[in-house]
């Protein structure tokens, strides 16, 4: 059964993957996000991850694609126009891309032969208490440095938004 689950959300978050960079509506690409970051989810559930799949649906799912979408919305954008593909793009493009997934997988066997495999429910880190105990410990640096980083990036959109409206 855990099999089935697995391959069920695999195939729906790759699909939605797919439709997110072949989509040329941004309404649409975000709905695909949603999807993707859905299935996520369910495969961090699968692997025993509850916290961490609650946190992917709230934060991601959630609060960071109704930014996304306001943001669109906000900018008024519209479907993108289709243009003439370039014969090397149509040609080399996808084969190329094979060709280096292809060499990335034989890279990473080669380098990881005999790497444990993941286990249905095996993963025991994904409790609140793990995590908070990694967070304000060993992950603190981290933790706070990235914290300095948004609190400068909410001050500097403040910033702009107030000089272009002329205040």
């Amino acid at each position: 059964m855990d099999l089935v689950l697995f391959l069920t959300f695999a195939i729906v978050a790759v699909g939605c993957a797919v439709n997110l960079v072949l989509q040329r509506h941004p309404i649409s690409a975000a709905i695909s996000l949603i999807g993707v970051m859905a299935s996520l989810a369910v495969l961090y559930l699968l692997l025993g991850a509850e916290f961490i799949a609650a946190a992917q649906v709230i934060v991601y799912a959630g609060a960071i694609m109704v930014l996304f979408v306001f943001v669109i919305m906000l900018l008024n954008a519209e479907a993108e126009r289709k243009t003439g593909r370039s014969l090397v793009a149509r040609y080399i493009g996808i084969p190329s891309l094979v060709l280096f997934l292809s060499l990335l997988g034989v890279l990473i066997h080669a380098l990881y032969p005999s790497a444990e495999r993941a286990s249905f429910g095996g993963f025991t880190g994904g409790t609140p208490q793990n995590v908070g105990r990694l967070l304000f410990t060993r992950y603190l640096l981290p933790f706070e440095a990235t914290s300095a980083l948004i609190l400068i990036a909410i001050v500097g959109a403040v910033w702009l938004a107030r000089k272009e409206a002329g205040e």
